[in-house]
Parts: C-alpha cells; structure tokens; sequence
C-alpha cells in the first residue's frame, strides 16, 4: 500500500496569484520555514457525533506573524465548525464546500521562534487521516488588505491516530477497532482451501462442467470467426498475444482441429438469451457459441479466466477441458466512476474499461459533472472547460473561478494535483470506441438541479464576457441562476450556492444544449446515445425560497404549493425534453420521489411506465426504498451504500483510505448481497448498531422482474490519483461482479439465520481463497498490473507463541522481530513460532505484493 503522511506532504512552491506581487527571489521568503501540525485531539466530545482538533503554527521563519497579514486556507471533508467555547488566537471559518481559512483573531501575535496552538470543534466525527486538512496554503496581505503573496505549506504534519478516542466515532460508534487480536479473530471464519476446491471463474458461471484432459495452445492454432464477430476475434488475439508473445492467425470461415471456434447460435441458460455463451474445450480445440456478439465476448474473458495464473508470458498456455453453459443474473451490472471530485487521467479510464470488461461488468456510468468540476468539452460553451475544469485560489466564492478543493491548491494544473483537467471531444470519443469494443455502455450524466456549481461559475464567466461585449441577449442563454436569488441553503456537501434556477427557461435550454453535443460524439463514435443520466439528488431544503423568479413561478402554479416541491417540477419538465430525444432517463433515486410535508420521501407514480430509472442507495437511513419504489414499478438499480460504495473505507483503520459517513465496505460486503430481500444482507447502522426491519415493507414477487441490476460506485474526494483509484476497486469489484453476474446463490434464499450464515461463510470461504491463490495474482499481470489492496494479517499471542491468520486464506505472511518492515526474504510464517521484541507482519501474494503491516510488541 502506498497512502501514507506522504500524501499530505505538500511541495513548497510560491505562486503568483491575480493582483498579487511576490518576491522572485524564493529562497529570501520568509514565510518558506514556517511549520503547520494537525492533531485530532478526540471525537469524544460534549456534542453528538463532534470532535476536536487543534493546528499548531511554529513560526522559524524571520517574518512576525500578527492578527492582520496571514490566512491559512485549506480543504477538509465538509465539516460544521462550532463556536469556540473559549477564546482562540486564530478562527476557523468554513467557506464552501470542503474549503475552509483559519483566521488569525484580535489577540494573535507569532514573533519568529515561537509556536502557538489553535483549538477548534466541529460536528461529524473524524477518524481518517484521508480527512485531515489537506491543500494547506498561506495567503498573505499587505497593510492595505490586499493579497500579497501565495505560499504552499511545505512542511505539515498530521499526528498519528493512535487513541481510541481518534479511532472511534464518538460514543456511539460500535465498530470494534482494527487491533491485531480483532483482525485475527475476525480470520477465524475462513481457512485454506486445495486448489481443486476454487472457483474456477469469477464471476461463477451457471454451469460447469470439467473434463480429464487439457488442450495446449500453439501459434499455430488459428482463430475462425464470422464477418460479425471481427472485433471479438481481434480482441481475443491481442489478449492471447499478451498471454504468449505469439501471434494468432484470424479466419473468417474453415474447419481446424485445434482451433478456436467463435460463432453465433441460440444460446438459453435459464431462460435468459441476451449475453448468454456456451464454452466448450475438448481434444479438438475452443468453441465458443453466443447468443449475441456480448455471449461471444463473455465467453472469451471466461476462457481467459481458465488460463494458469503461474504461467510465464511466451510459455505454452494449456486450458482445462470444460463445458461452461452461462448466462448474466442481471442485464445491467455498472460501475458509477466520479472524474469530477479529482480527476482521472483518459489513460486511467481506459484500463478501468478493460477491467470492467474482464469481470463481465457491462455498463460504466462517466461523472464527469460536479460541484468541483466540469470534465468535458463542449461545442460552444468553451467556460466550462475554461472554467469549470480547473481549480485555483480566489478571493471569494462570489468569483466566476472554482476554489480549490480535496487538495487541489491555489495553483490550476499543479503538478501532482488532481482538481484540474478535461476530457476532449476527441478523448471522449477514444472512450466511447474503447468500451464499445468491450461491449459497455458509457452513460453520461450531467446532474441537476444540485451539484451543479461548476456549470453556475462557468455560466456566470460566459455571461459576464458577453455583457462586456454588450451581447445581453446571448449572455442570458445559458445563464443557470436567478442573480436575485438570496435563499439560504447548505447541501450535503457544504455548498450554499450549487443549484441551479428552475423557473429560468435558459436553464433547460443549457441542459438541451449539453446532451445534443454530447449526443453528436456519440454519433461520432458510431454508436446511438439512448440514455442520459439526470443526477437529480441531494437538493439542499431551502433553495429556492427566496428567489424572486421561483416565487413567480410559485405564483403562476399554485399546484405546486411549496418551494421543496420544485426538484419535481424541474424533472418533469425536463423528462418532456428528453423524451423528445428518444432518451431513457436515468438518475438518482430522488427523480421518482415526492417529499411530504415532513421531509419524508414517498414514491412519486408520475414516471412510472415513463423510462425513468432510479438509481436506489439509500438502503441504510431508508431502509426499504429500493423495495418501495420497485413495487411502484419503477425499474430500480441497486446501488446499495452497505454493499457497493467502492469509496467507502474497508475498515476503520485510521490509515485505511476512505469514507465512512455509512460504515465501511470490504469485499465481503460486495460479495455478500442479496437482491430480492436487501434484509437479509444489510446488518448494521454505520456506527455498527443492529438493524430492526420490523413493520418495513418488503419486495413482492411480482416486482422482481423491475430489479434491473446492480451498480457499484466510486466517488472521488479522496481518491488521489490511478493507483489509489484502483486500490479503492480492488479486489471489491470481484465481490461486486458476484453479485450481478453470478445466478442467485443458496443462502440468498435461507430464512433461518444460523443456517444462512453458514452457508454464506462456506461460500465466502471459497471465495476468499480464489481472490488470493488465482485472481489477485492475475490482476498483478493484467493490462500491465493493478494496484490492488491486500489484507493485513491478523496476529496474536497464545501462549507465548506469535499466531497469525489472514483474510484471504492462501496469502504468505512473512514477518520480522526487529522492527524493520517484512520484504518478501523475511521469515515465512507457517505455525506458531516463540518471538520477542517488535514483531511487524505483512501479507504476500503469489505475485510478491504486499499488505500494510500489523506489529505487535512484547
């Protein structure tokens, strides 16, 4: 694992920013020297879920500090800050979204040689060290007021989380920690299992069957496919070039012994056609039937998964003898990918399409539009790109400029930064072909009415260019906002100036314009668009309230009686547009509900019958909306936050990166998850509290039939690159890809709770030893290897002898008593051995990767 303090380790580097003079001789800069710590000092505080942290500034620079020429801006996870019980040198004030000043106060005085320390509270605990204040950058002002000078922290410190009360949530949070006695008796629930007892694909085909012999690969064994199937046989060459460094000869019609075969036929498995395959290997060769072009292609990455894992690349490739009759669970099995909170390189999209592609995940839902960033071009609209794709300092969020955010910087295109950056019409286009090649469906989204605040500045921007020209009439197209609006809001995510105007027809004319170019790269890339995303969460209560142009609209329909109730209206006028586009209209779960008086959400028979799909995660603070809105007949995706948040920590290991605002996520809970009755695989509040279903309304099963699949997600506020992108997915994408391939598994349907947990603890058992001994190995080959996470081993001690065990059976766990960090020529660890002095332990695999390590000292 690579996410370490380093990530917080800002390069110091002195920026000119607008308006502002600096110093160009950098190593004469006082402020170059001054120090910054962060210590979570506890989440056991006074107030419900609060916390309290205190930076501490050493000033061993020349430069006095005092109550007027400094700020400190920095970005942390949206957070309220309380008032100070008592009074403070400095302030923290919460800004926008996740960026936040300290301020110095009245009494602040720092002469050179000195340190202070600032105590400040806030409310939803922390215990992450992906959480901490991070971005640190002093802006400094002459006597006047004015920004002087811009200088990144250098040298910044996060303490270590090491007491309880930094590990746990508060007092309610029931989740036991991460010790390694914990992690070894969690171990206890799964053990090593004999290669001939692994699953020999994954995701489980329907049927397997396997033979006595083997069929050895050559260079000379060609590939016969039909006009139809050129771009499988083209794909299947080039893995199997990447498997024996031989090329492969491709035909489109004859007969070979040897060879192997692909072909259409009608293929039934269960009664499902669609992307159902036949692989058959015997004496004779590969044949592969499929029901369609996708069947063909599945049928292709399951031979891949029966290739050995130990091979060596130019080896002989021998396959088992088998017939694998199969078809998908789920005709939707998704990946939701977010670009926009941080982004990611085309690079890093395409190797996540060929991984998609490789588990039989066949729709990939592009983010690429947010609060933090606008990811990609469009035809005459270039401030969303110009504006919305990059993040920088600014004087106030009044300025048509992206602040920085989840560490971006003051500096737009630093390096080493990930809020700036753009897809072209080109890139995008690449990535359309790309997916369409591997048989997924790229959905883009472009959310509203919330979440939309870097489409607002970049409007803002083209709208004050165009005024400056006196071009008031085209200023006004695409404008989202009503100027006049003062409603007071604070979305999820800390934004009090994010949604759009809906009584504005400018607006629906932008998102008009926006899918029409998007529409036209589709075009480009030889495929149709058929659906568009909508977003449509998370509105903030009181927006609208106090804009005059929502109370004229208010005024004019009467029928929609509160201001609450304009998120309806929106989307329902903008399924008119849509639907004029032949579109299915997908978005989050709130398109198809209606809030009562209350708050509370109840299913909206509006779009039924209207191909509007909800998107449902809210399985643990609703905890039978998916059941609800399936029974309406909505057809529901199911993305569950207790099981498919690829963004939410594994555990709560304070060095574990991740979220954690619903619990935490590990591959079991990927794996583990039942689609027609959610209770039986939803288990804990996010602090770890029992579940009570009692008087919740449950699936009928009639409605079955509108599960249409399953989505996974991977938000990005603290996803820092490809590496951590991939260590996020990895190995939670297998569990996932379980889940929405696999046909429904024994326990799914156990009521009994003793015998359902057996049974899912044997099929887990099985599972687990296939990730260590077959799939994560292959994962360290696959596309040039992936950066996926491995389990740190669990250790304790019984009588007097070191006892270790690991999560995933088949793992080497190696380890030292020195205190240095295992590498793979430290001891092995096979029973258990009497040690003494600092005990550290890391897990191995087959590929030589490693876990973070465990220590215990004696």
């Amino acid at each position: 694992m690579r996410i370490s303090l380093s990530v917080f380790f800002l390069s110091l580097t002195v920026l000119i920013a607008g308006g502002c003079r600096h110093t160009e001789n950098s190593t004469a800069d006082p402020a170059k020297t001054i120090a910054v710590s962060w210590e979570l000092v506890t989440n056991f505080t006074n107030v419900p879920a609060g916390f309290k942290a205190q930076f501490t500034l050493h000033n061993t620079s020349n430069l006095t500090l005092t109550n007027t020429n400094w700020a400190l801006f920095f970005n942390m996870s949206p957070r309220p800050i309380l008032p100070a019980k008592k009074p403070q040198p400095a302030t923290v004030h919460h800004i926008n979204g996740d960026w936040y000043k300290l301020t110095p106060n009245t009494i602040f005085q720092l002469a050179p040689g000195s340190a202070i320390t600032i105590d400040y509270e806030g409310t939803e605990a922390v215990n992450k060290v992906t959480d901490a204040p991070l971005g640190l950058y002093f802006v400094f002002y002459d006597k006047d007021g004015n920004e002087e000078q811009i200088v990144q922290v250098a040298n910044y410190t996060v303490k270590p989380f090491e007491r309880r009360e930094q590990q746990l949530r508060g007092q309610d949070d029931q989740m036991p920690l991460q010790t390694p006695e914990t992690i070894y008796r969690n171990n206890l629930a799964v053990s090593l299992l004999p290669a001939s007892q692994l699953q020999k694909i994954i995701p489980a085909p329907v049927s397997i069957k396997t033979g006595s012999g083997t069929f050895v690969l050559t260079n000379n064994t060609p590939i016969i496919a039909p006009k139809g199937l050129d771009n499988e046989a083209r794909y299947l060459g080039q893995k199997l070039h990447s498997l024996t460094a031989s090329n492969f000869p491709i035909q489109t019609s004859g007969t070979s012994k040897k060879s192997i075969t692909l072909q259409l036929g009608n293929v039934s498995i269960n009664g499902t056609t669609s992307e159902a395959y036949q692989l058959t290997i015997d004496n004779q060769g590969v044949i592969i039937t499929g029901s369609d072009p996708a069947g063909v292609f599945y049928g292709i990455q399951s031979l891949l998964a029966l290739a050995p894992v130990s091979h060596q690349p130019g080896s002989t490739v021998t396959f088992p003898f088998v017939r694998i009759d199969d078809a998908p669970r789920f005709a939707f099995r998704g990946l939701h990918f977010d670009v926009s909170r941080n982004f990611q390189t085309k690079e890093t999209i395409l190797r996540t399409l060929d991984l998609l592609a490789t588990y039989k995940v066949n729709h990939f839902l592009f983010y690429t539009t947010e609060d933090e960033g606008w990811r990609l071009e469009i035809d005459g609209l270039p401030e969303l790109t110009k504006v919305g794709a990059q993040r920088e300092h600014t004087s106030g969020k009044e300025t048509p400029v992206l602040h920085p955010a989840y560490g971006s910087g003051p500096k737009a295109y630093d390096e080493g930064k990930y809020g700036s950056g753009y897809y072209t019409k080109a890139d995008f286009i690449e990535i359309l072909k790309y997916a369409k090649e591997r048989h997924i469906k790229v959905i883009p989204e472009l959310n509203f009415p919330g979440h939309a605040r870097a489409a607002i500045k970049a409007m803002e921007a083209r709208y004050a260019r165009l005024m400056k020209e006196g071009k008031e009439k085209e200023a006004n197209e695409y404008r989202l906002i009503d100027p006049d609006d003062k409603s007071v809001y604070q979305s999820a995510q800390g934004y009090t100036d994010n949604v759009v105007g809906v009584g504005r027809e400018s607006t629906y004319h932008f998102y008009e314009k926006v899918v029409d170019e998007i529409a036209k790269m589709y075009q480009a890339a030889g495929l149709p668009m058929d659906v568009m995303h909508a977003g449509g969460d998370e509105v903030a209560e009181g927006a609208w309230t106090q804009s005059p142009i929502a109370a004229k609209l208010l005024n004019e329909n009467p029928s929609i009686k509160d201001p609450k109730n304009l998120q309806t209206y929106f989307f329902r006028k903008l399924v008119q547009r849509l639907e004029k586009r032949n579109l299915e209209i997908h978005g989050w779960e709130e398109v198809a509900l209606n809030k009562t008086k209350d708050g509370k959400y109840v299913p909206n028979p509006e779009f039924v019958g209207r191909k509007v799909v909800p998107y449902v995660w809210n399985n643990l603070f609703d905890l039978d909306l998916g059941n609800r809105l399936a029974n309406a007949g909505y057809p529901v995706i199911l993305c569950n936050v207790s099981n498919f948040y690829f963004d939410l920590a594994y555990n709560n290991d304070p060095l574990e990166p991740g979220l954690y605002w619903a619990g935490y996520v590990d591959t079991w809970h990927n794996w583990a998850f039942a689609p027609f009755d959610m209770f039986k695989t939803t288990f804990t509040t996010s602090m770890g509290k029992s579940l009570n279903f009692a008087g919740l309304e449950r699936m009928k099963p009639e409605a079955r039939k509108n599960i249409r699949g399953v989505e996974s997600q991977l938000w990005s506020e603290t996803v820092k690159g490809r590496e951590m992108a991939e260590y996020y997915m990895l190995p939670k994408l297998l569990g996932f890809s379980e889940s929405a391939w696999a046909a429904q598994r024994p326990w799914e349907t156990i009521e009994n709770k003793q015998a359902r947990d057996q049974s899912m603890r044997a099929g887990w058992n099985v599972f687990a030893n296939t990730l260590a001994q077959k799939e994560l190995p292959r994962l360290a080959r696959l596309n040039g290897g992936y950066h996926y996470r491995l389990p740190s081993p669990g250790a304790t001690i019984e009588k007097g002898s070191l006892v270790a065990n690991v999560a995933l059976p088949g793992l080497l766990i190696r380890y030292t008593t020195d205190g240095s960090e295992p590498t793979s020529q430290s001891a092995l660890y096979k029973s258990p051995v009497r040690v003494s002095g600092t005990v550290k332990l890391k897990s191995f695999d087959a590929s030589g990767r490693s876990s973070r390590s465990t220590t215990i000292a004696l």
